[in-house]
């Protein structure tokens, strides 16, 4: 049997990619078959039965089930916030059909799946002496930074302050399926970006920097599913081919919180950030993704890591 071509499987891969970055950069507007099929550059003829082999979904089962999972997010994060204006913003233009997907898909309605995970939450933060410790942090305003900033009693945390980033343009290989804990799969794919970006001379340029985005709430998306992207700063005008994309990392207020972490205490760092600081930082989430950032390489088993939230104010 005649062995599959590397080269084309990853021009597959790269064009399915373009698509998932068009759906979640427009997550609340309709789609149709012809303009996701011009976004991979496939004849619409062809577009869904190559989508569907590759991913395991239609592209209309992959957009619900990612509308669903991101509203699922707003409904924790944004607790204040209507159900009916989160359905919207999630691409729902009728709130039944919202509500019945949901319930569908996570076995509660939207206001029974926010009542219970909020309870749980709560309870889990009140019942740690710990937690009501290290949630007493101070904020200051740094007139060197002109930035926000916070006092924490958090060990791992280095430092924690709220800042506009600019957007980024970044080069990136993606993984979908299960991450934590795999030092191995996030070794192959830097190595994969690296062996890309050197021979094109993009180390050391200005806008040069290493980061992961992670698309996927691992609280909410199956394990099998979660997308995640290692990531490289490149110019605008950078050639990407392949396996590699290259897409906007969007700017605006961010909390970065720099910490210094094993590899096993990543979700410390990020539970703390999440559980501790948002709730008593004036902030609530905003919807553009997550992502890491590593200012320098790790020393000793140890890696300093920016992790980086969107925010805005409650």
């Amino acid at each position: 049997m005649e062995k599959q071509n590397p080269s084309l499987d990853n021009e597959y891969k790269s064009r399915i990619n373009k698509v998932f970055d068009y759906i979640e950069t427009h997550i609340e507007q309709a789609f149709s078959l012809e303009e996701l099929a011009e976004q991979a550059n496939f004849s619409k003829y062809h577009f869904h039965r190559i989508f569907t082999a590759m991913v395991g979904e239609t592209p209309f089962q992959f957009i619900q089930r990612i509308r669903l999972e991101k509203a699922a997010t707003c409904l924790l994060m944004n607790s204040s916030e209507s159900i009916t204006n989160i359905a919207f913003r999630c691409g729902f233009s009728d709130i039944s059909i919202f509500s019945r997907n949901f319930k569908s898909h996570f076995n509660l309605s939207p206001s029974s799946y926010r009542e219970e995970k909020l309870a749980n939450s709560n309870l889990s933060q009140v019942n740690s002496k710990t937690a009501q410790e290290e949630l007493k942090n101070t904020m200051y305003f740094c007139l060197q930074s002109q930035t926000i900033k916070w006092r924490t009693k958090m060990k791992l945390n280095k430092s924690v302050e709220v800042k506009n980033l600019p957007q980024k343009t970044v080069a990136y290989i993606r993984h979908t399926g299960p991450y934590k804990g795999d030092e191995k799969l996030f070794e192959r794919l830097w190595n994969q970006l690296f062996s890309w970006a050197g021979p094109r001379g993009l180390f050391g340029k200005p806008e040069f920097t290493s980061l992961i985005i992670y698309h996927d709430d691992p609280e909410i998306t199956e394990q099998d599913k979660l997308r995640m992207s290692v990531c490289i700063g490149v110019a605008k005008d950078t050639k990407v081919d392949g396996e590699v994309g290259k897409m906007e990392v969007d700017g605006g207020e961010y909390v970065v919180a720099r910490f210094e972490v094993e590899a096993h205490q990543f979700p410390e760092a990020w539970g703390w950030v999440y559980g501790q600081w948002l709730p008593t930082s004036g902030y609530q989430p905003d919807d553009r993704p997550c992502f890491e950032v590593y200012p320098e390489e790790p020393k000793d088993g140890k890696f300093i890591v920016d992790i980086c939230v969107p925010v805005k104010p409650m």
